[in-house]
């Protein structure tokens, strides 16, 4: 192994030795614990040290760094303290995520981390988001992201390079191809020669290197992160590298060939390291005993320290407390003029109030800059704000989203169009487990909207026509917005542009340009998680919201003889339960409406939520009216049956026979 020391001093060069020897002694540390049964579980990066220690290290300590479960040295290089690291591995409260999270799987803004999920490729795309971020604001800063060579294979790889090279971000890729994807070698991952080959297919700068020789990954990253700085631009950096241990302890090494372990630890990164030093007497055996030792003694006093954290006691109300972001969303419409306008133009007027209002809001999405997106809710924008602000996206879902989140570590608003609701399942991963659990996991907060044209009525068939609003309300930290008029639709936009926290704002299509309504000019929300109150009635509660409120409306309006009581629910998550109880109180008859698929929509949940705490109200079961369960068809006819206004005259006879 040919180290070249290039500029770098005799203290430099001790500096970055013992960077690279803290780890490989808390890793020995660990492996013995885990031996006496005194921790559980431990990922050892034991031969891979160089890789994460050289490049975080030539990062400057306020950019991010999206690491994985084996980059301990990223941690260590940025200081945190190894007593509060063991206290996380240990599921303690005194942690970085009050013992929510395993291992590595947490973030911390002091020190511009951004841990992993289990899912191994969403970090990519939040590098990109935090390299727009640095982008916007002019900043000669890069971010960087690890992946493994098994997450190579994902789709979040794809898609987060992708980006990068299409933007032009500066992000640093940073795969560690140490061989295996847990047992499977690489050879079964991919076939190209190099996982470093894959860069040149996305336009992209890619190099291939020695990841055990801890100086060739400092000036790599050095030199990598001057690319991207001067061009602009992303660059694939491939680590070559190898773990001496199993995936995890348990997991063992029978797979691995042994030779490799033979040929490898000639590799090893801090004994050779340790030969260099003494070969150029930059240090002798001595120096490095007592520096061996010193460490040693502070690791165990650090673990001890860990170990002496009482076991967690939960809190309840903590507990609830922190899926969100803090933040009281309040309704402040304004005696204001208004003008008559159709929903699609009341939630264009409510993007467009929330560009003026928060110059840090970035709006991204398909065909949405010059084109205006595929409803033109977003026509004019691109020339009125910019396209640094007004961004098409490539047909990349998953990386949006993730970018959406990098944008919030970095402090920016942004708005995510989804062409059509249905295409979120491609971003499906992103949502569920980023945005609505990284303030939970690590007190980060996803000031995300992401946009969700749905419904039918339009004949547009299975795949452009789902309602499926009810896989985000079973989601806790998520909140969901529905409207079913303009002046709602305008200002719960805002509301939702307002909240740090993410939100999934649902906008059916059918009511873009068939439903209008007066709609206050100028800046105004309306508080999420209150309902509406449409008209009050004594017979029977229709409880809906979007479309559902118009079809009780109409019937509402064809039977004066029933005294209706019709609920819009505006928000999903949060619910407004006590407007529910007292409509339930005022008819003691209820029906549920709602376009949704009868199975699993969100009718059972309030259903039952009313059968537990509202049952002497009642004077008849709840029922529910909803679509069929069966996917939405193309043919109008078929699509007219499967609507849940279909119905809907049958079942409110049937609940008011009672």
């Amino acid at each position: 192994m040919i180290f070249n020391r290039k500029q770098l001093s005799n203290e430099e060069l001790i500096s970055i030795y013992k960077e690279l020897l803290y780890p490989r002694l808390i890793e020995e540390k660990m492996l013995i614990l885990l031996r006496q049964g005194r921790i559980s579980k431990w990922f050892s990066g034991i031969g891979q040290e160089a890789v994460a220690v050289g490049a975080t290290m030539a990062m400057d300590e306020d950019e991010y760094i999206m690491p994985m479960h084996r980059n301990l040295g990223v941690f260590t290089v940025r200081k945190m303290p190894l007593d509060k690291l063991f206290m996380q591995w240990q599921g303690r409260k005194e942690g970085y995520s009050k013992g929510r999270e395993r291992s590595f799987h947490f973030g911390s803004r002091e020190h511009h981390i951004c841990g992993m999920i289990s899912h191994l490729g969403p970090q990519l795309a939040i590098a990109d988001g935090v390299a727009l971020a640095h982008q916007l604001r002019k900043e000669n800063k890069v971010s960087l992201a690890f992946s493994g060579d098994g997450a190579t294979s994902e789709g979040d790889f794809h898609e987060a390079l992708n980006v990068a090279a299409v933007w032009g971000l500066p992000v640093i890729f940073l795969i560690e191809n140490n061989g295996y994807g847990l047992s499977t070698p690489s050879r079964e991952q991919f076939i190209c020669k190099q996982l470093a080959d894959k860069g040149p297919g996305y336009g992209m700068k890619a190099i291939t290197i020695d990841g055990n020789n801890i100086l060739e990954v400092f000036h790599a990253i050095q030199k990598a992160r001057e690319y991207c700085i001067k061009e602009q631009k992303p660059i694939l950096v491939e680590c070559m590298t190898f773990r001496m241990r199993g995936h995890e302890e348990a997991s063992g090494t029978k797979y691995v060939p042994k030779e490799l372990f033979d040929i490898w630890g000639k590799k090893d990164p801090l004994k050779n390291y340790e030969s260099f030093l003494i070969q150029e007497n930059v240090v002798s055996q001595e120096m490095l005993d007592m520096w061996h030792a010193e460490m040693k003694l502070s690791i165990d006093q650090s673990v001890e320290k860990g170990f002496e954290a009482q076991p967690l006691i939960p809190v309840l109300e903590e507990e609830l407390a922190d899926v969100f972001a803090p933040f009281v969303s309040k309704s402040t419409i304004p005696d204001a003029p208004r003008k008559e306008m159709k929903m699609i133009q009341a939630i264009s007027e409510g993007l467009d109030e929330g560009m003026k209002r928060f110059d840090n809001l970035i709006l991204m999405g398909q065909d949405i800059a010059e084109y205006g997106g595929a409803f033109k809710v977003t026509e004019g924008f691109w020339a009125k704000y910019g396209k640094s602000r007004v961004r098409n996206t490539p047909l990349c879902e998953s990386a949006i989203v993730g970018t959406a989140l990098g944008l919030s570590i970095m402090g920016f608003k942004s708005m995510m169009e989804m062409q059509f609701a249905d295409f979120v399942t491609v971003g499906f991963n992103q949502i569920v487990n980023n945005l609505a659990k990284i303030h939970y996991r690590w007190g980060q907060n996803a000031d995300v909207v992401i946009r969700m044209p749905t419904g039918g009525g339009v004949g547009a068939g299975p795949f452009h026509s789902q309602s499926n609003e009810a896989w985000f309300t079973h989601t806790p930290g998520l909140k969901v917005v529905y409207p079913s008029t303009p002046e709602d639709a305008k200002g719960l936009m805002i509301a939702a542009l307002e909240d740090p926290n993410p939100v999934m704002f649902f906008e059916h299509k059918a009511l873009y340009r068939s439903i209008s309504g007066n709609v206050p000019e100028g800046y105004y929300t309306i508080e999420i998680g209150k309902a509406r109150q449409v008209q009050l009635g004594t017979e029977l509660s229709i409880i809906t919201y979007g479309s559902g409120v118009h079809w009780a409306m109409e019937y509402a309006t064809a039977h004066p003889e029933i005294s209706i009581d019709i609920l819009d629910l505006r928000s999903l998550a949060p619910l407004d339960y006590n407007a529910i109880r007292e409509s339930v109180a005022r008819t003691g008859k209820v029906l549920l409406l709602h376009e949704d698929t009868l199975t699993g929509g969100i009718g059972g949940e309030i259903s039952a939520w009313i059968g537990e705490h509202c049952f002497d109200l009642l004077d008849a079961p709840v029922m529910r009216c909803a679509g069929l369960d069966t996917p939405i068809p193309f043919s109008i006819e078929l699509e007219k049956q499967f609507m849940a206004d279909s119905r809907l005259s049958t079942t409110i006879e049937r609940l008011l026979q009672w």
